[in-house]
């Protein structure tokens, strides 16, 4: 793991036994006790995830929501200050450049929050974007993420946990909105997002202070179960949630339309980057879908495994394991337009053998209430 990126709580995780790996360029926690337990702690009570890998990107100046339309898929001028919005960027081809998160910290200043292993990628693009789009006098781009660490509470004890420690009344905050308050006596961004299908927080400190607010935050969790939660947990979560993941379900070749995230895409605001791409599949419609895949019989559906209908190739699997929650090996993956209808048996070839499997509704978990 020699030469990759360390966060803030590396020592912290290595001390407390976790297994780490390298993921997008960093080295992470993987798993503590173990997937499964962490994994049914955040359905249950709380997880804590180390997130401070993700990127941070500040795009400021009179011009920056102008300039965030037109490289956008959302709208950021719908937004109001203390809102946040999931957005993706696009390139002419419709493929996705990366999926993000958008927040309005103030009418002239927005920060996205996008994929680790595409950050750099991302600000290359964006600053592209900005020497071509003519509204570069007006924008600066400016990458805060060194100095920020980010920490996720997720499950459906994190609000009562957090409440002990945060100034603010957290009951106010609805999902996708943000403020700025003190969390364990500390100055942060507490946001009400996540990538689990809980509810959730997510918290951005000062690089310097996240080990802190981390240890803060797992003592007064212990008496509600909090434990923390390795990107094991964290994959398995967004699985069952059906949240895409870049690298699997997103990416240069798919359009937000094949993956289902059309109601990502703002039709009314204008022009932005890749429309015309977008506005062709949508006329045309698109050649093939993302699905979920129930396994009919015995077989784990691993990503890249190829699926299969009568001895054709129809597609493939972009994400699969075991989903602890409902106790079924489940996937993601692209199949052909024509045989994405939900209840279509099909097959997954698994070591060059077909296994049996079904097209089902996707997520295939929703929280009680959400």
């Amino acid at each position: 793991m020699e030469g990759l990126l360390k966060t803030p709580l590396y020592e912290r995780h290595v001390a407390m036994g976790a297994r780490m790996d390298g993921f997008g360029g960093w080295v992470m926690p993987i798993q503590y006790a173990g997937v499964l337990e962490e994994h049914r702690a955040v359905r249950n009570a709380a997880g804590i995830f180390d997130v401070s890998h993700m990127g941070e990107i500040i795009v400021s100046g009179q011009q920056a929501i102008p300039f965030l339309r037109e490289i956008l898929t959302g709208d950021p001028a719908s937004l109001a200050d203390g809102q946040a919005q999931y957005s993706l960027m696009c390139y002419e081809s419709g493929g996705v450049v990366d999926d993000l998160l958008v927040y309005r910290l103030a009418a002239e200043r927005l920060m996205l929050v996008v994929n680790a292993a595409n950050k750099d990628k991302d600000l290359e693009w964006i600053n592209a974007q900005r020497r071509v789009s003519g509204w570069g006098d007006g924008v600066e781009i400016t990458d805060i993420s060194a100095g920020t660490g980010l920490v996720a509470v997720q499950g459906p004890r994190s609000a009562k946990i957090l409440e002990s420690l945060c100034e603010a009344d957290l009951g106010g905050l609805r999902p996708y909105t943000f403020f700025k308050t003190r969390v364990a006596g500390l100055e942060a961004l507490v946001s009400r997002t996540g990538y689990t299908g809980e509810d959730g927080f997510e918290i951005y400190l000062k690089a310097g202070e996240t080990l802190a607010a981390w240890d803060m935050i797992v003592e007064a969790g212990k008496p509600d179960g909090l434990v923390p939660a390795g990107l094991g947990a964290r994959d398995t979560l967004r699985l069952e949630a059906g949240l895409p993941l870049y690298g699997h379900e997103l990416s240069p070749r798919i359009t937000p339309l094949e993956a289902g995230l059309g109601r990502f895409v703002d039709w009314d605001k204008g022009g932005f980057t890749g429309r015309e791409a977008l506005d062709k599949q949508r006329l045309e419609g698109v050649n093939r879908k993302l699905v979920g895949l129930a396994m009919r019989d015995r077989g784990v559906p691993r990503t890249g495994y190829p699926l299969s209908k009568g001895g054709e190739i129809i597609g493939e699997v972009t994400s699969g394991g075991y989903c602890p929650s409902l106790d079924e090996y489940l996937g993601m993956g692209y199949v052909q337009a024509r045989e994405a209808a939900v209840g279509n048996r099909i097959a997954v070839i698994i070591r060059g053998r077909p296994v049996a499997a079904e097209i089902v509704n996707l997520p295939f978990y929703k929280r009680k209430g959400g």
